[in-house]
């Protein structure tokens, strides 16, 4: 099994280009299900992810094309299977997003429950619930989602909490549903946007992009589209904080500052200088670091996906912090580890209590999930001596080139067996 070996105390200094967003991605390639007709993807992230979903596509008759240029072509037209095994969905729960589009294509789905970073429940129930209000007919056995329709009507469907998925789901299937769809207390994520300004340049008729209503009139088919994928914001705010935490100077590149507003202001206060432009953000991370309090929220709050990275900047804050969890409730894993590297965190519920220390000390550590591998890489760049991260195909699945891009500002981390 690979892993990652750090060797810390290198202030970060140059620039880092920033890849397209991977959660942007994958419902995209899913929407190709909709259509006849060629749909090319540029800027896609090279991922374990966007790997996984090709290959669940074309086990379905998807044709895929893949350039050299970070573009992908997808061409629905000769799909045959309905089917999304087991094998393939368990190591991602993005694959659930097949369903909406198979079934409003097709009538009919069989679908793994998915599987993925094991961080909390998640459950499938939203994206259930809501094809059932539009006409599907869903029963779960032997693990899967069995769903069929003659064809999906336009209905009302008020999502009971925010889910980014569910949305993408009910969305994708009520484009071609007879009738209007109503999508209240929608997710309001630059990704969905994304995904709608596709949609709707494929022939989808979609209002309320970005707000908690979305109003889509169903449509008799979807054409052919092209568009650029939008930089993965989670990325650029991890790339921003590895600056800060080394001291170090970056611009960051490649990045949408409108999509990060409210991490970048609540970034500041931890004294931070930032600088930002168009599509360029400049860090420098000379200041004396202080605590932030801050709590989860959906978009456009703090991601939850910024928790364990942020952490990893108040551990070396000079004073307290409270780190409040909302969505997950199992996205703590990562503080067992980085109290190993000499943190001082306290869990009390969905609350991490945090004690800033001078330095953290190398150790061998385990990522547990995606974001975890994230937070234990910032901690093994700030850390004495050699850090070593075990199970990094986490890190693979969400982090394009990332040892790459942190060798390439000053970091010394490499990739072994």
């Amino acid at each position: 099994m690979k892993k990652l070996v750090i060797n810390g105390g290198y202030p970060l200094k140059g620039a880092v280009k920033i890849s397209g967003a991977k959660n942007a991605a994958l419902p995209m390639m899913t929407a190709s299900i909709l259509s006849d007709h060629d749909i090319t993807l540029h800027n896609v992230p090279e991922l374990a992810d966007v790997r996984t979903m090709m290959t669940l596509l074309e086990s379905m008759g998807m044709r895929i094309n893949k350039n050299h240029d970070d573009s992908l072509k997808l061409n629905g037209a000769q799909i045959e299977s309905k089917f999304a095994s087991y094998d393939l969905v368990k190591t991602m729960r993005a694959s659930i997003m097949v369903l909406g589009p198979l079934l409003a294509k097709y009538g009919e789905a069989k679908v793994s429950l998915p599987g993925g970073c094991a961080i909390g429940a998640r459950p499938v129930d939203l994206h259930i619930q809501g094809l059932e209000k539009l006409g599907a007919n869903i029963e779960i056995k032997d693990g899967y989602i069995l769903a069929s329709a003659e064809r999906l009507k336009g209905s009302m469907y008020h999502f009971p909490i925010k889910s980014v998925t569910g949305t993408a789901n009910i969305l994708m299937a009520a484009t071609l549903a007879e009738g209007e769809t109503k999508i209240h207390n929608a997710a309001c994520e630059p990704e969905i946007t994304h995904l709608g300004e596709l949609l709707n340049s494929m022939g989808a008729k979609i209002k309320g992009l970005g707000k908690e209503c979305i109003t889509v009139e169903g449509v008799e088919n979807l054409g052919g589209a092209e568009i650029k994928i939008i930089p993965d914001r989670i990325e650029a705010i991890t790339m921003i904080i590895a600056g800060i935490i080394t001291r170090g100077e970056l611009t960051i590149q490649n990045i949408n500052p409108l999509h990060m507003r409210q991490p970048i202001e609540l970034i500041r206060q931890s004294g931070a200088r930032l600088e930002i432009f168009e599509d360029s953000l400049f860090v420098d991370g000379s200041n004396e670091i202080l605590p932030i309090d801050f709590e989860t929220q959906p978009y456009p709050a703090i991601p939850t996906d910024i928790q364990a990275q942020l952490m990893v900047l108040n551990a070396i804050a000079e004073g307290d912090s409270k780190v409040t969890e909302t969505i997950f409730e199992n996205r703590f894993m990562h503080v067992l580890e980085l109290k190993r590297m000499g943190a001082n965190i306290r869990i009390a519920g969905n609350t991490a209590e945090v004690r800033g220390v001078s330095r953290l000390n190398s150790a061998p550590v385990m990522a547990t999930d995606l974001r975890a591998s994230a937070a234990l890489i910032l901690a093994g760049l700030i850390a004495d001596g050699e850090t070593i991260i075990d199970r990094i195909y986490h890190l693979d699945r969400g982090y394009e080139n990332l040892e790459e891009k942190l060798s390439n500002i000053g970091a010394k981390v490499q990739r072994i067996d």
